[in-house]
């Protein structure tokens, strides 16, 4: 199907491959203890899963199980059976999928082969489902899904904030209180209070405050990884890894932080991009033009972002995934106030990557420091939170001289996508704007 074109695509760190097959391995254990009549959970991404952790609560994060069910292809599928239920198939994807899929009566079942017919076997019945009131829509479309699997539904308030500092990034690791309204935080920490009431409750398990600190500094230890591989790509030419190897690495184990094993895989990724550093191995060894990518991964078509590497040496070494890791999550002295710590890391994240100027200035010195010849940035269709001010996002860089190409298109639902003709805006876009913004001027 022509809508349905896809590109080719190569991953070439051990440390990617590593954390697929660790992903997998988890999520037939998680159904193992699903099955066994444990509490399940299936939470929205800035749901504060650590408490979860903590809780030892087995949980799902929305937003990676519609990356899963967009790489296999599931969209047509889903969304056909949204129509048939009498909803509109072009609603959010990161939030509709899972409910689309709740619809399927053969999500759980073998085909004739054995082979499941549900991706990686379909997601199983969830008895709690979590997510923060952060768009009109999906608290809704959560409300649907938890009502198709008998689960109990809760919602986390949201707030916003009165005033911005300039540069939050500085400031979110150590001094929280002046990054956010002291009222804020307040709110937050109660908010946590009655999660950990409710999920008390729920689960007959108990919040211990100990747990929680370990949890939350083996994130810190995580995301330290993090940052020090973001900061090695952006002082490194030509980049020793692209975004192909840094998101899938990074995100499989982002929803796995708070355990060893992705702190020890953290710092394996780490070790081997330092590695091809060291010898000079570039990702891209004719890397010309370093690309940018905002937005959320196509992850119906992973190898467009490889597209152009050969033909004009565009290299794509940023994405938010790697980023936020490094800049957004770390909380020092967690044991002085783990909840109050918590609760300042997870109310500003629908901040940093939805709200000018915290998103805005913030792409700007991400722009800046990793050497940016030009932004691709993907605004979904259909998702009003990812919009995200993208008006000031891409005036605030082309006014500091950095070219950006806005395309529209879907991170899940591949159904309107054709990697030629994208593939073709972005060709066209380095010729006529990189190229040119990278000619000494006269």
């Amino acid at each position: 199907m022509p809508g349905q074109s896809k590109s080719t695509v190569v991953k070439k760190l051990k440390s990617t491959a590593a954390a697929s097959a660790y992903q997998k391995q988890w999520f037939l254990g998680l159904k193992e203890r699903v099955e066994a009549g444990e509490d399940f959970a299936y939470l929205n991404a800035d749901v504060p899963m650590e408490i979860l952790r903590a809780m030892d609560i087995p949980f799902v994060v929305n937003q990676w199980w519609a990356a899963i069910c967009g790489a296999k292809r599931m969209a047509t599928k889903y969304y056909g059976l949204l129509r048939e239920a009498g909803y509109r198939d072009d609603l959010c994807s990161y939030c509709a999928t899972a409910f689309a899929e709740s619809l399927d009566p053969d999500d759980h079942r073998l085909d004739q082969e054995g082979k499941p017919l549900g991706p990686w076997g379909g997601l199983p019945h969830p008895t709690l489902a979590i997510t923060r009131l952060t768009c009109d829509c999906q608290s809704k479309i959560f409300e649907l899904f938890a009502k198709s699997h008998g689960a109990d539904f809760y919602a986390m308030e949201n707030t916003v904030a009165r005033t911005v500092p300039p540069n939050w990034f500085e400031l979110a690791a150590n001094d929280w209180e002046s990054l956010y309204d002291r009222d804020r935080l307040d709110a937050a920490v109660e908010e946590l209070k009655e999660l950990i009431g409710f999920l008390e409750m729920k689960t007959g398990k108990l919040c211990d405050r100990n747990r929680l600190i370990e949890v939350m500094e083996l994130i810190n230890e995580q995301e330290r990884w993090y940052k020090r591989i973001r900061d090695l790509i952006a002082g490194t030419r030509p980049a020793p890894v692209t975004v192909v190897d840094t998101i899938n690495a990074v995100m499989q184990a982002q929803w796995q932080r708070g355990t060893r094993w992705a702190a020890d895989h953290a710092r394996g990724l780490y070790q081997e991009i330092q590695a091809h550093a060291d010898k000079g191995e570039g990702a891209v060894p004719g890397e010309k033009y370093r690309l940018m990518w905002i937005g959320r991964g196509i992850w119906h078509d992973f190898g467009f972002y490889q597209r152009f590497e050969e033909k004009y040496g565009a290299v794509f070494v940023w994405s938010m995934y790697l980023a936020m890791g490094a800049d957004a999550y770390i909380r020092n002295h967690v044991e002085e106030d783990p909840l109050r710590a918590l609760a300042a890391r997870y109310i500003g994240m629908e901040d940093f990557l939805h709200m000018p100027p915290w998103n805005s200035q913030w792409y700007l010195q991400q722009a800046r420091q990793n050497q940016i010849d030009g932004v691709v940035y993907m605004v979904p269709e259909n998702c009003m939170q990812a919009v995200e001010g993208s008006y000031f996002i891409q005036r605030t860089l082309e006014d500091a001289g950095i070219p950006v190409l806005i395309f529209h298109a879907d991170p899940v639902d591949a159904r309107k996508w054709n990697a030629k003709t994208m593939a073709g805006l972005v060709e066209e876009f380095i010729e006529t704007r990189v190229a040119k913004a990278r000619q000494p001027e006269g």
